[in-house]
């Protein structure tokens, strides 16, 4: 309880490094799943697009940091997926 509060006050003090090194990560990973074969797929395309443009609205609207780290860590965990099964493919 005590360390998730630390962690958190933490990432709420350096929100602004942390948002850059989010979008970095999660626009780029989008564009590069897309770009490997997410693009024709309807199914795939969907996927890759919700979760990274919900992470961008939360950082756009400011939401707190929690729901910023678990929505970008869905939307990587969801790229690394479909890279690696794009090139495999």
């Amino acid at each position: 309880m005590i360390m998730e509060t630390t962690v958190t006050n933490e990432m709420e003090f350096n929100r602004f490094g942390f948002i850059a090194v989010i979008l970095l990560i999660v626009g780029c990973l989008g564009g590069l799943t897309v770009g490997l074969g997410a693009i024709q797929d309807t199914f795939s395309l969907v996927a890759v697009v919700v979760p990274t443009m919900i992470t961008l609205s939360f950082l756009i609207a400011v939401a707190p940091m929690q729901w910023i780290m678990i929505a970008a860590s869905a939307s990587v965990f969801i790229d690394i997926i479909l890279i690696c099964y794009y090139l495999l493919a």
